[in-house]
């Protein structure tokens, strides 16, 4: 069965929702915009609608015709801090910020899959209806969960997607178990001592001891980590000094790490104080560090998986699901609600080779039905009370 007809439909109606969203991006806690735009959409259709969660979190609740379970679709609205390259007609309007994640397209499938149920209410149980804010790294899930979002609006299993610009439009994947990395971002402020730069003898060069440190870290990975772990250590920011005659007194190291296992993550976060510790005694300065988790390791429960996978291939075909077996160094806080609910994540394919995170990133619009159509069924068939 391809996608539904009645979002079919409605696609062109599906289009205009996602430009505007792309048109008007807003970073994470920011989207006020885009939340009272979902909200109004949710009530137009007659649907129970909860707003400021989490900051700006927004949930609609459905119930069907019959008693039944209830399941959650989760979509992600933030954009990120990127100046947009596209040339679109519908390009960013606001600078610095673009949509380059494809979240504008998740929050429009959702609400496609939300606007078809509305009208065909002859499921079993409930649909709950999660818009989170600020998924790019600030908490967003985090923020809604400490706001009581399961206790408000508890649910039996919840589900997830992301688009994939991987030039084959339509593949959906899932990864059962493990699937995504957790991840700890970092701050390293080494605070030494500054000087004329053509006086140098007179400082203790931050910069010096942070090229070092940076070189140094680099050999947690290689030599610290057993070769069958995978774990990404990446230093990405180097902040110091404002002249080209000044040694300063301050540098800052930024940067973050990727990891599938919580205890060797916690063996390498002792790792890296000890290398800062040795580095500040054998200089006599001050390094102190910053690192705090952001993201959980996201793990989809296995027989979810595969039901998330059965309900896809009626949407798109049964040779374009597939159940991935490798794990992805990237990060996504859907894994915070996961822990709390049983669930499942996939990725759809669509055509375009720019990946994530790109300023020239272009999002194959075709797929906004596609996705509508997956999530409206999850809760055709997973309401249903004999549901396995």
């Amino acid at each position: 069965m391809p996608v539904i007809d009645q979002i079919a439909a409605f696609k062109e109606d599906l289009i205009a929702i996602r430009r505007d969203f792309h048109q008007h991006p807003e970073l994470g806690m920011q989207e006020v915009r885009t939340a009272g735009i979902v909200a109004d959409y949710l009530r137009e259709w007659g649907i129970d609608t909860h707003t400021g969660i989490g900051n700006t979190g927004v949930v609609g609740v459905l119930r069907g015709s019959s008693e039944g379970r209830t399941i959650g679709l989760r979509a992600d609205m933030d954009a990120l801090p990127i100046d947009e390259k596209t040339n679109l007609p519908f390009a960013s309007r606001t600078p610095g910020v673009m949509h380059a994640c494809g979240h504008d397209a998740h929050t429009t499938m959702l609400l496609g899959a939300a606007r078809y149920l509305a009208a065909n209410p002859a499921f079993a149980g409930t649909a709950v209806f999660i818009f989170q804010p600020a998924e790019e790294g600030l908490g967003g899930a985090r923020a809604m969960l400490a706001d009581g979002l399961f206790d408000r609006f508890p649910c039996d299993e919840i589900y997830g997607m992301h688009n994939n610009p991987n030039g084959a439009p339509g593949k959906v994947g899932v990864k059962p178990g493990t699937a995504m990395a957790g991840a700890d971002f970092f701050d390293i402020y080494i605070r030494a001592s500054g000087s004329h730069a053509a006086m140098p003898h007179q400082s203790v060069d931050p910069i010096v001891i942070g090229a070092s440190l940076v070189s140094q870290l680099q050999t947690i990975v290689s030599r610290n980590v057993p070769p069958t772990e995978p774990l990404v250590l990446s230093v990405t920011q180097i902040h110091a000094g404002a002249a080209y005659n000044v040694i300063p007194s301050d540098c800052t190291l930024s940067g973050t790490m990727r990891y599938f296992d919580t205890d060797l993550a916690e063996r390498m976060r002792e790792r890296i104080q000890t290398l800062c510790d040795g580095i500040a005694r054998s200089y006599d300065i001050e390094i102190e560090i910053d690192s705090r988790n952001i993201f959980d390791v996201l793990v989809n429960d296995a027989d979810l998986s595969k039901a998330m996978l059965d309900v896809a291939a009626e949407v798109v075909g049964a040779d374009k699901v597939t159940q991935t077996e490798n794990v992805v160094t990237g990060s996504e806080d859907f894994a915070d609600m996961l822990r709390v609910i049983p669930g499942a994540y996939c990725t759809v394919g669509h055509a375009g080779t720019l990946p994530l995170h790109n300023d020239g990133f272009v999002l194959d619009e075709s797929i906004l039905p596609v996705g509508a159509s997956i999530y409206a069924k999850i809760i055709e068939k997973r309401t249903a009370a004999g549901a396995v």
